[in-house]
């Protein structure tokens, strides 16, 4: 009995380093309208949201969040306004990979686009429903 497992043993997850070159380059590709909408938005990966962001957002399970925009949206922001921290938005490398093996019809590359683009509708001051709304009326 061979316990070899049934895919190339050179085979691994993606690394953070990876995770930051695809979303690197999904940005990229986006429209210079939409990139330069953006201005200094830093963009950030790590596996996990942290603990802190976890609890205020109310979320038990760290898989359940796959992206987050924090900082002030456009639609709020006016010339006088302090800003604390950088905008960014965050991608978080275990749960898009959770995701990505479950539904198994999308290409990693494509899925962290999905998400990278889900936060910057948050930098442009779109709601979560107002995304869903044009996400709906595109397919």
């Amino acid at each position: 009995m061979s316990l070899e497992a049934p895919f190339p043993p050179h085979l691994a997850a993606p690394s953070l380093d990876d995770f930051k070159r695809l979303a690197h380059a999904a940005f990229d590709a986006l429209p210079a309208v939409f990139r330069d909408r953006c201005g200094d938005v830093a963009l950030r990966v790590a596996d996990f949201a942290d603990a802190e962001t976890l609890t205020a957002m109310g979320i038990e399970d760290p898989f359940e969040l796959t992206g987050l925009y924090h900082g002030v949206n456009l639609t709020e922001k006016s010339v006088s306004h302090a800003e604390p921290r950088a905008d960014e938005v965050w991608l978080y490398r275990r749960p898009i990979l959770d995701e990505w093996c479950q539904r198994g019809d999308e290409a990693l590359g494509d899925l962290i686009a999905h998400v990278l683009v889900h936060e910057i509708g948050h930098h442009f001051g779109l709601t979560d429903e107002d995304i869903d709304a044009i996400e709906a009326a595109a397919d």
